[in-house]
């Protein structure tokens, strides 16, 4: 069995698409994405359309990322929708794919936006959208850690587990520095969707082009 982590997504289907292509998980494998489903890329809804499709005959887990959380906010104050639909955030490229307004977007992908976990937890790896506070026990995080830390920030935590995480753009490769590694790889920005096998140490990366490539962890120390 795969256990295989997806880095942050942020509307580029066809990165996604060719990922999955490439992967070609089996049922019994594990898939967790790291969150960011929308945002800044030029397809957000197609993503989340696609990811419940998959859920249906697959072992999907899809964590909660911060342009997730904002989205939620952006229904509750009139701050957060600004900040939300800013440049800063991208929101307004997750709603044109809906077609413009919070109202398209359908009951069963606001479901999959709140429904989306904090964290998850192997033997050896603790998966987080962004990062986790290294002396706090994984389940007893202010849930803004979860959502914002930097990667830059990630120290080793006590429970001696490899944090694997996005939302902190590294270039072109991910970058393992032993205790943590980062899979963000700016796909809405022209550079790569970046998987791991949390097991093998198997990396693989697509792009919006269509294009693959794939390497080991241990190229990249």
């Amino acid at each position: 069995m795969q256990r295989i982590a997806i880095g942050d997504i942020h509307g580029c289907h066809r990165a996604l698409m060719t990922m999955l292509e490439i992967i070609h998980p089996s049922g019994d494998d594990l898939i967790v994405t790291l969150g960011d489903y929308v945002d800044r890329g030029p397809d957000s809804k197609a993503v989340i359309d696609s990811l419940l499709e998959f859920k249906k005959d697959h072992n999907l887990v899809h964590l909660m990322g911060n342009h997730e959380i904002q989205m939620i906010r952006a229904l509750e104050t009139r701050k957060d929708r600004a900040r939300f639909l800013s440049d800063l955030c991208g929101g307004q490229d997750t709603l044109d794919s809906y077609g413009g307004g919070f109202e398209d977007v359908p009951d069963e992908h606001w479901e999959f936006i709140r429904s989306a976990e904090l964290y998850h937890e192997l033997e050896n790896h603790i998966l987080v959208h962004a990062g986790i506070a290294s002396q706090t026990p994984v389940d007893m995080q202010d849930q803004e850690t979860y959502y914002y830390q930097r990667f830059y920030s990630q120290q080793p935590h006590i429970s001696g587990k490899t944090i694997v995480c996005g939302h902190t753009v590294q270039g072109d490769l991910p970058t393992n520095i032993g205790h943590a590694i980062c899979l963000d790889t700016c796909a809405y920005g022209g550079g790569w969707l970046s998987a791991l096998d949390v097991d093998s140490g198997q990396i693989w990366q697509t792009n919006e082009q269509g294009q693959s490539r794939t390497m080991q962890l241990e190229d990249l120390t």
